[in-house]
């Protein structure tokens, strides 16, 4: 809206352009950290402050009313990606960019007074503020403390140092090394008068111990994620295949390249709803009572997946690759093969069962096992994941780029894609994935039993005495 804040128009009769001063790029950028800044405190808290609002009494959530707010938390935000797909790009496509990014403002307006109209009616956990300084405490603790051979953790010879009124009065077996940051070794030296610790920094609480092991047992599940969000940050390939093949339905309609796309979205938002108004009443139904697939069984099954829709693609490609060979156009980049693009839909399809069942499942297990303090935290794992895989992808790109263009060859990674071979580039892919699944069901046997399944084999145990 403001000319001052652009270069001017490039000047078509001379084909010379003026390039932005340096306030106008000052301009820009700082709208893209505004826009980051903001997308990314909505993203990392919205999910767990939304979660604390099936807080129950006893400070536990409700499993399957949790479960389905993940799941329609997805399906929500998808149909927002397909509103701004759809009805904001035709707004600025056809009424400007001025009105285009005006309609948006407008509606953020709106969400933002809807929230704080709201705010007296949400429960509101406290955070802690010093969460991460907390967790590097616990482990410089750890390791200045010198201590003798660990006894087991409930042993009457150890003196642990918890708060007051806390119900973790010992810390647990595991990881036990971390256990030596809160033994008090002279409650004289190491503790005031009020019962704290005289130096954070030599002793912990009980508390900031477990903290610490429940990040650190769900980082190896974790990295097994960012595999998955490889595959799925392929996109820019797919519309590429889809650019060289017949895009055309139903008459002369010809779908865009780059609309492909929204397959994803709506192959996620029918599962989630099979899925919850289908597949788990009729399972309720056979066992007469409620019956759900944990957070670890969908993050094992939406990985199997993420593989095999890189194996489709690679498959797909390898037939779209050998057409455009016999048809002699391997040369022409901008060639179109006679082959429906409609082949690319499997492969999208399962992208987006991928997203329904790993990428909400994250966030349900890290939600649900990291403690009630770190659901912040928990919640921005996912998101961290996403832009790791963003990183990883195009590092095994540039990788395979290089390697295959040593020689003078042509890369497998070409700007011309009926003269690369990606099919070969998707195989690579398909291996890590295979690997990355095996890499996760390990992951989840050394894990053992979370937080809600222990309860129910300890409730089992006694039942059964």
């Amino acid at each position: 809206m403001i000319p001052q804040a652009r270069p001017p128009p490039c000047n078509e009769s001379s084909n010379s352009c003026t390039s932005a001063t340096s306030f106008q790029h000052f301009m820009l950028f700082t709208s893209f950290i505004l826009l980051s800044v903001g997308a990314g405190g909505i993203r990392s808290a919205s999910l767990a402050f939304g979660a604390d609002q099936f807080e129950k009494r006893d400070g536990k959530k409700d499993a399957v009313l949790l479960q389905r707010y993940f799941s329609w938390y997805y399906v929500s935000y998808s149909l927002s990606l397909v509103l701004a797909l759809t009805c904001m790009v035709y707004i600025q496509d056809q009424m400007g960019w001025q009105i285009g990014f005006g309609a948006s403002v407008v509606v953020m307006f709106f969400a933002a007074l809807l929230f704080f109209l709201a705010s007296p009616f949400y429960i509101k956990v406290k955070a802690k503020a010093t969460l991460f300084t907390e967790l590097v405490q616990v482990i410089v603790a750890s390791y200045k403390t010198k201590s003798p051979k660990l006894l087991s953790s409930s042993s009457t010879e150890m003196l642990y140092h918890h708060k007051n009124g806390s119900t973790l009065v010992f810390p647990s077996e595991k990881m036990r090394f971390l256990n030596k940051a809160c033994i008090i070794h002279d409650p004289e030296q190491d503790l005031t008068p009020d019962g704290r610790a005289k130096n954070p920094w030599n002793l912990c609480t009980v508390d900031q111990v477990e903290d610490l092991k429940a990040l650190l047992k769900v980082i190896p599940i974790w990295l097994s994620g960012i595999v998955t969000f490889i595959n799925i940050n392929q996109t820019s390939f797919s519309v590429l295949q889809a650019s060289s093949m017949d895009r055309k339905i139903m008459g002369n309609f010809e779908i865009p390249a780059g609309s492909f796309g929204i397959f994803n979205i709506i192959s996620m938002i029918l599962w989630v709803a099979f899925y919850d108004q289908v597949l788990l009443p009729i399972a309720a139904r056979i066992n007469g009572k409620p019956v759900y697939l944990t957070a670890r069984q969908r993050m094992g099954i939406g990985t199997f997946i993420s593989f095999l829709s890189v194996v489709v693609t690679a498959t797909v490609e390898c037939i779209r690759l050998s057409l455009a060979f016999k048809e002699g156009i391997s040369d022409d980049p901008e060639a179109i093969v006679h082959m429906s693009a409609l082949w690319l839909l499997p492969q999208y399809c399962l992208i987006g069962l991928t997203l329904g069942l790993s990428a909400i499942a994250q966030n349900e297990f890290f939600i649900s096992e990291l403690p009630r303090s770190m659901s912040s935290m928990a919640s921005t794992l996912c998101g961290v994941g996403i832009s790791l895989g963003c990183l990883v992808a195009s590092f095994i790109m540039s990788t395979i780029d290089d390697f295959t263009k040593r020689g003078g060859g042509e890369s497998w990674i070409s700007t011309n894609i009926n003269k690369g071979h990606y099919d070969y580039y998707f195989w690579v892919l398909s291996g890590l994935s295979l690997a990355n699944f095996f890499f996760f069901l390990i992951c989840c046997w050394t894990y053992g039993p979370c937080r809600g399944e222990e309860g129910n084999v300890n409730d089992e145990e006694v039942s059964l005495r």
